[in-house]
């Protein structure tokens, strides 16, 4: 295991993605009002615009020359620049003690000697970590494994390489200068410290592999810490220039002879002094010819001996044995060598402030493309189409945390449009704009047009601002970054990338800008010490991860070719480019912003940041002109306003009370801005300034009044563009503009807050809506939040009154099914409970609590209906809480149940009333049983209909098989017995149905019976005439039983007739009109 890399890199979430209509479009700062409640949860936002909107590209190509800054990716990260300020510090120190410096290697990686020393100095220092042996621990800490004697290693390293350096740091190495006094001097003999008393040893850090030795100063080989003669230590690079075997070297002067020195041999300050002449001169020295040698001695002994042991100070002379130093050399060094004193004052320079160089060159775009894509397509070994953002956005973050590797990339940043054209066509412009692209000449979404929008109160800002209000253009290559930064006076900014690759962003949210602030100063604080307003150079940059294990919410996106990127007021936002793309970007300030623009003056006095321009002057500039702002503007002015009146009278009346009598009037607003700063803050004067005849040209504000010089106060002058009574009429003025409004807005927040029986009408809504549209007031949170809560009223009102209507019961009645917006009753009850919740009160509320209650009434009679068995006779009871339920307009479930009940009823009834009708051929009938049971099983199944309706299958099918016997019986050829046909009878009696066969087969059971009776009449009667015996055998036909006396009438009749016949031929002539009776005797 070797020293822990940085951990791999994890995106944080997404920022907001609006896509807007073509409607909402059409008015950018309409739109970007409607989105901010979301957006600025997360402090950075894309927008995409509707699919159709694509400007042309306007920019002058060819004469688009730009110089880019260099950016070195180690140097951008605050943590990983604060190791690298370190590592030069001490390359430094080394390189003032004529040594060379090189980090060693550990487990062939290199040593964190940033962490080392750090961890060492939090574990109590070196002298502690040594008595208490927490080497290996301190080793595990860095994340080396153990066993390996790692920790011995380090000690090594930190024992020749950080104590000295430390000890420097803490001002030990200047007790040496604490010399003995002369009589100790002369009564003894000097004896040199031991290394315990000089609590180190030599400075030769050893081979980093090997066991800690000393080793001679001279085997610079295997050393950290050597001389070499190659290369003057004024021309070497800086350590952040180089990687890995990171080396500085130091040249020996040539040899200068040693002069006697003119000062007494005292114990010198450790003030910075002026560097003397190697060649003094020698006017005041005795001139006994002494060698020069002897006369020099060493500040801390005071003894000349061992010549060859001292050292003479390349920066003031002064002499010390090698020996006498803390900690002690074992040989003179090589190189240029710096006493404790010299050493002091070269390392307590203070550091230039970082910033980033300009390339050599200039480029044209096409130039810079190219060697763009060069970069990233021979940095990842693909085309630069394949390389995923992802992996670049990793490999982005591994850079910057890494001071191995030394990746250079260019950015060409804050190019002024105004100099070679925006990238969006512009009026009077070199472009020529296509007929169908004119639209886009007046789009508001052209950041030519958006900062200077009747919206964005920069248009009051009388001097055009490069960047705030005159876009700038960024040329982009992989890696090329912008470090964490609030825009200027906090305001919105909006980036349009044009074309190319994508480009990252990074963003935390406004409220939490303090929070991120914090967290970097205490990560990095050493930055922040010599730069208290680092965060406003853009030269610093912090993984958001991080960021982000301290608490501060971070989102990202990846904003691609055609899209937008908003940020929104003093939220911190960073990122990177993926590649080679071309972006423009300008700034905007809405009335919202008004407040944080006050703010943000406050806070750059307290960090001496001069402003871009003047926040009192803008207000004023606005104020002057009150009789055409925005109502909404002018009462967000009037509130500014008040807080600068009121400030303004604090601090005049604090400089009265000092003393000032004399006053003036004077414009400031004719001077340019840096003509008008502060002096102590960097402040825009405007209001008023302080001024002193004896500094011309300078001025205070007046919060650092104290601050102008050392004359008496009654010198200064007040200088002041307007005055108290000036600013109240302004101030009037703005509020008389804003006064229609604000009575609008107290009457709107007052409907909308009231309580319980303090609500108002709906109508009272709609008049204030009605009141907005007729002044013109703009559409703000209030408006909105006015119009939402009345579109809710009114759309609860209208339902609530088709439910009061029941306009679609006819339909329900019919169909039972649910409209697709019918409420339940638990909606209703949810409705009802709006109704009461809206900050106005409905005509129908009282009533629909009415309606809900007669509902609940009637759920309640319908499942005790509903429990109960179905009985025929509940049909009107059913059918009436049938017709009540289809009143409402509202989705309840006990109406199709009951509307089954019904139909079960009438089922029931139905087959009871054919079971009463018997006899009558409309009663149960074959048929009408069968249309019953069809009927029943199409009903929701219930015990009583199921019984019932098993009892008239089982008839049924009972009733079928007796017709079909009685059918066979009538039908057959050869007739059945009387007897056989009375069983079957016998088996019909007690069937509860109409059998017609049955009824049939009875019918001739009863003829059969009556002729058997008439037959037997004739036997024991008179002679029968033969006429009727022929009725007799006519009517037997007839009858499908079998009559045994049938055969025997039959054989009668036969001869009856034949006799006849013989009869008629004998007395009766053929055709003749008689009968043979009417021819007899």
């Amino acid at each position: 295991m070797t020293q822990r890399g940085p951990a791999e890199f994890t995106p944080p979430p997404e920022c907001p993605v609006f896509e807007p209509s073509w409607e909402e479009f059409q008015d950018p700062f309409a739109f970007i009002n409607k989105i901010r409640p979301i957006a600025e949860k997360t402090g950075i936002c894309k927008v995409r615009p509707p699919p159709d909107w694509q400007p042309p590209f306007a920019c002058d190509v060819d004469r688009l020359h730009f110089t880019p800054r260099i950016q070195r990716l180690k140097e951008l990260e605050a943590q990983t620049r604060v190791k690298l300020n370190f590592l030069d510090q001490l390359a430094k120190f080394w390189d003032l003690q004529g040594c060379s410096f090189k980090i060693p290697h550990v487990e062939r990686k290199i040593l964190d000697l940033y962490q080392l020393n750090k961890l060492v100095a939090d574990e109590g220092g070196f002298n502690i970590v040594c008595t208490e042996r927490r080497w290996t621990k301190i080793a595990m800490t860095m994340g080396f494994a153990p066993g390996k004697a790692i920790g011995s290693h380090l000690r090594a390293h930190y024992e020749r390489i950080l104590h000295p350096y430390n000890l420097f740091q803490s001002g030990t190495n200047l007790l040496c200068l604490q010399k003995p006094s002369l009589d100790e001097v002369n009564d003894k003999d000097y004896k040199p410290l031991d290394l315990l008393q000089r609590q180190n040893a030599p400075i030769q850090p050893s081979n980093t592999n090997a066991p800690a030795r000393r080793a001679k100063r001279m085997k610079t080989e295997t050393g950290c810490i050597k001389t070499e003669e190659a290369e003057d230590c004024d021309n070497r690079p800086n350590l952040r220039r180089r990687m890995g075997s990171l080396v500085v070297k130091a040249q020996p002067k040539p040899e200068i002879p040693i002069q006697v020195k003119e000062e007494p041999v005292e114990m010198k300050e450790v003030t910075p002094e002026p560097e003397k002449s190697k060649s003094r001169s020698k006017k005041n020295i005795p001139p006994p010819p002494v060698s020069s040698v002897d006369l020099v001695v060493c500040l801390v002994c005071g003894k000349g001996n061992d010549e060859d042991r001292l050292l003479l100070c390349d920066g003031c002379d002064d002499s010390y044995h090698t020996f006498c130093l803390i900690p002690p050399l074992n040989d003179v060094p090589k190189g240029d060598w710096r006493c404790p004193k010299c050493l002091t004052q070269e390392c307590c320079k203070p550091q230039e402030a970082f910033g980033f160089e300009q390339a050599q060159r200039d480029y044209s775009l096409k130039a810079f493309g190219e060697m763009a894509d060069s970069f990233k397509s021979d940095y990842f070994n693909m085309p630069v189409h394949m390389v995923p953002t992802e992996l670049v956005e990793k490999e982005f973050w591994r850079l910057v945390a890494t001071i191995e590797e030394d990746v250079i990339v260019e950015y060409g940043a804050d190019i002024a449009s105004k100099l070679f054209g925006s990238g969006f066509p512009i009026k009077g412009g070199k472009f020529k704009v296509a007929p169908q692209d004119e639209k886009y000449l007046q789009c508001g979404w052209n950041l030519n047009n958006m900062a200077m929008m009747t919206p964005s109160v920069l248009t009051h800002v009388p001097a055009d601002i490069c960047g705030m209000t005159l876009p700038w253009l960024y040329v982009g290559m992989c890696f090329s970054s912008f470090c964490w930064h609030i825009e200027d006076h906090w305001s919105y900014s909006i980036n349009y990338l044009h074309w190319g690759e994508p480009k990252t962003w990074y963003g935390a949210p406004g409220f939490a800008a303090e929070q991120l602030e914090d967290v970097m100063k205490k990560l990095a604080p050493e930055l922040f010490d010599s730069q208290p307003d680092l965060l406003h150079q853009l030269v610093t940059i912090m993984n958001p991860n991080t960021l982000m294990a301290h608490g501060v919410p971070i989102y990202r996106t990846n904003q691609c070719a055609g899209e937008f990127v908003i940020t929104f007021p003093r939220s911190y936002h960073s990122g990177f480019n993926q590649g080679f793309n071309f972006a423009e970007a300008v700034n905007f300030c809405t009335v919202d912003w008004m407040p944080l623009g006050r703010q943000c003056v406050d806070h750059y006095r307290l960090l001496h940041r001069y402003c871009v321009f003047s926040h009192d002057e803008m207000v004023c500039t606005m104020a002057m002109k009150a009789g055409s702002l925005d109502v909404v503007l002018a009462s967000a002015i009037q509130k500014d306003m008040q807080l600068m009146i009121k400030e303004e009278r604090e601090l005049r009346e604090k400089v009265r009370k000092m003393g000032v009598v004399h006053c003036e009037i004077f414009r400031y607003d004719l001077l340019a801005d840096d003509e008008r700063q502060c002096e102590k803050c960097r402040t825009t004067c405007y209001l008023s300034a302080l001024t002193c005849p004896c500094r011309p040209g300078v001025q205070v504000c007046l919060h650092h009044a104290d601050d102008l010089c050392s004359c008496p106060v009654s010198k200064y002058i007040l200088n002041y563009r307007f005055t108290l009574d000036d600013l109240y009429p302004m101030m009037n003025a703005v509020g008389k503009r804003a006064e229609s409004y604000d009575d609008w807005a107290s009457r709107v927040i007052e409907v909308m807050e009231a309580k319980l029986d303090k609500k108002r009408n709906v109508t009272v809504f709609r008049t204030l809506l009605e009141e907005s549209d007729e002044n013109g007031f703009p559409d703000n949170d209030l408006l909105r939040q006015l119009r939402l809560v009345t579109q809710d009223a009114e759309k609860c009102s209208a339902v609530a009154q088709q439910l009061l209507n029941g306009k679609r019961h006819t339909r329900y009645r019919i169909c039972g099914g649910k409209s697709q917006n019918q409420l339940t009753v638990e909606e209703m009850r949810s409705f009802v409970r709006q109704i009461y919740n809206l900050p106005c009160c409905l005509t129908q509320a009282p009533l629909l609590k009415v309606l809900l209650n007669s509902i609940e009434d009637f759920q309640q009679h319908s499942e005790k209906l509903l429990s109960d068995d179905v009985c025929a006779d509940a049909i009107g009871e059913v059918e009436s809480l049938l017709e009540e339920g289809s009143q409402f307009d509202v989705f309840l479930p006990e109406l199709s149940l009951l509307r089954e009940r019904l139909e079960q009823a009438r089922w029931l009834a139905g087959v009871q009333q054919a079971e009463d009708q018997l006899a009558n051929p409309c009663g149960l009938t074959l048929d009408c049983m069968r249309r019953l049971i069809d009927r029943g099983v199409g009903l929701t199944p219930h015990p009583s209909t199921e019984c019932t309706m098993a009892r008239l299958q089982e008839l049924l099918t009972i009733s079928e098989e007796l017709e079909e016997k009685a059918q066979a019986l009538l039908k057959t050829r050869q007739p059945e017995t009387l007897e056989t046909l009375q069983a079957m009878l016998t088996q019909v009696e007690g069937v509860p149905a109409y059998l017609p066969n049955c009824l049939l087969l009875q019918d001739s059971v009863n003829r059969a019976k009556e002729w058997l009776q008439e037959a037997e009449d004739l036997q024991v009667g008179q002679t029968p005439v033969f006429s009727s015996l022929s009725n007799m055998v006519l009517r037997a036909h007839s009858i499908p039983v079998y009559l045994e006396p049938l055969k025997q009438l039959e054989v009668l009749v036969s001869e009856v007739q034949a006799w006849k016949e013989t009869a008629a031929k004998t007395f009766l002539h053929k055709n003749s009109p008689f009968t043979l009776l009417e021819v007899g005797p």
